[in-house]
């Protein structure tokens, strides 16, 4: 019999039933992902698959999303249908509403606009010219462990340095004056923003609740620490004055970017892109900083190699941007360190348009998040991977990877515009620490929450030993 004439079969679709667990009846995975979101996550991925459809919350105010884990679905969300994924989710406008329009948050126009302005001050020369901020401050806490000795912890202690560091690039000699407010204030605004980003019952901004009012109250002392240091430079570069702290701080930069195109940022603007660099060039450098030292400091002949390593290219040298490409077994470290501690573990889109991902059809206006802590565990794409084996980013080992198997900084047109200065600052600070002290882990685990940027949520204590 000729099949000749015979009608085709349409191809199949992409299949709508996305699997996901069941969670509980009424609320469904709201628990789990309010107990612990990251583990959550990952029994989503071992049990359901790459592409997980979860529900959260009681009927009326129930959030559906998906997650993506294999890295093909992360390159297609973050990179090649980039477009298609924006950031309209909840967390990004908690972050906007506290923080304002940044660069993080910003987006179409607004965004190419900043990139465009904000770029030039993330060069690789310009980065480079920070290395004597980095250095000045991690000297800074060497110098204090050898005086102070007996234990510490890490997580305060690399807050601290990260911060310090940030504040110094940022505002110059006015470091001093910007930390504590900043150490203080902070922190009651990321726990805040996360709060309301995951809450279904949004109380009103501007009811006075004692939350509501605490909040106001240290986002006012924010803006305004960075509104006055913005016109006492504004101020002083239009008189050209000698006096000014230092026009080669990153603030008086961005105070002065501008072109043609793109005009210059306003006063309001400068300070949203100064929030926002505090926000995310301390605390997920902090997290990475704490992390690669506690994981030394629990594998001490990878930990000896590493300080072997240290002493024959630096001596008794003060760490230069030259030697970046130099300390290969610490950077190789410190990539491990993201791997198992990404300071972003969860990354939030919404999609514009229905798209297929992995044979599924995600619908439009879905939100989806991808998860460097899930995927940067995959067995499939990582051998034993809770394993800390810094040789896994050998050149040989990384170039046979898939791109998105490890994204602690994203990628794509949103990609972290800081890599290569949180590079920068970690590998040197790194060096500079541990070419004068030995740590020995006290805590063998320590827990870790999702916050805007992964916190810990124990001690990192390590003992000290002067070497």
């Amino acid at each position: 019999m000729s099949l000749t004439n015979s009608p085709s079969r349409p191809a199949p679709g992409p299949r709508t039933d996305i699997p996901g667990p069941a969670g509980l009846p009424v609320i469904g995975s709201l628990l789990d992902l309010r107990r612990d979101s990251l583990g959550a996550f990952l029994r989503a991925q071992r049990e359901h698959g790459d592409v997980v459809r979860l529900e959260a919350g009681p009927p009326g105010l129930r959030s559906v999303f998906f997650a993506v884990f294999a890295p093909e679905g992360v390159q297609q969300i973050l990179a090649s249908q980039a477009a298609n994924f924006r950031k309209d989710h909840p967390l990004y406008e908690e972050v906007r509403q506290a923080f304002g329009n940044g660069l993080l948050t910003s987006q179409d126009a607004d965004y190419l606009r900043q990139r465009r302005l904000v770029q030039p001050l993330f060069t690789k020369r310009r980065v480079d010219g920070y290395a004597s901020a980095v250095t000045t401050e991690a000297d800074a806490v060497a110098a204090r462990w050898r005086s102070a000795g007996g234990a510490v912890d890490l997580v305060p202690e690399m807050n601290r340095l990260a911060l310090r560091t940030v504040a110094r690039i940022l505002f110059g000699l006015d470091v001093e004056a910007a930390v504590e407010a900043i150490d203080r204030c902070l922190p009651v605004v990321n726990d805040y923003v996360v709060r309301r980003a995951y809450n279904p019952l949004k109380m009103p901004r501007d009811w006075p609740t004692p939350r509501n009012l605490r909040a106001r109250e240290v986002t006012a002392e924010l803006n305004a620490l960075c509104d006055r240091i913005i016109a006492e430079r504004r101020t002083a570069a239009g008189k050209g004055s000698a006096d000014t702290p230092d026009t080669d701080d990153l603030l008086s930069l961005l105070a002065a970017a501008g072109n043609e195109e793109d005009g210059t940022l306003d006063a309001t603007e400068v300070r949203e892109q100064v929030l926002i660099f505090l926000l995310a060039g301390h605390e997920t450098t902090a997290t990475s900083m704490a992390f690669t030292l506690h994981l030394l400091a629990r594998h001490p002949e990878e930990q000896s190699r590493i300080r072997d390593e240290i002493r024959q290219v630096l001596g008794e040298g003060t760490p230069t941007a030259a030697d970046l490409d130099r300390l290969p077994r610490l950077t190789r470290a410190f990539k491990e360190s993201m791997r198992l501690y990404p300071a972003a573990p969860v990354v939030s889109r919404r999609a514009v348009a229905a798209t297929e991902i992995a044979g599924f059809a995600v619908p439009a206006g879905a939100d989806v998040v991808v998860a460097p802590w899930v995927t940067h565990r995959n067995p499939a794409l990582w051998e034993d991977p809770e394993r800390f084996d810094p040789d896994r980013f050998t050149p040989e080992r990384e170039a046979g990877r898939h791109r998105y198997a490890w994204f602690p900084f994203g990628g794509g047109p949103r990609a972290c515009i800081g890599q290569h200065f949180s590079m920068l600052e970690s590998v040197l600070a790194l060096a500079t620490l541990l070419r004068s002290h030995e740590l020995t882990a006290v805590d063998q685990d320590v827990p870790v929450a999702a916050g805007i940027t992964l916190q810990a949520a124990g001690p990192a204590r390590v003992r000290l030993r002067a070497v």
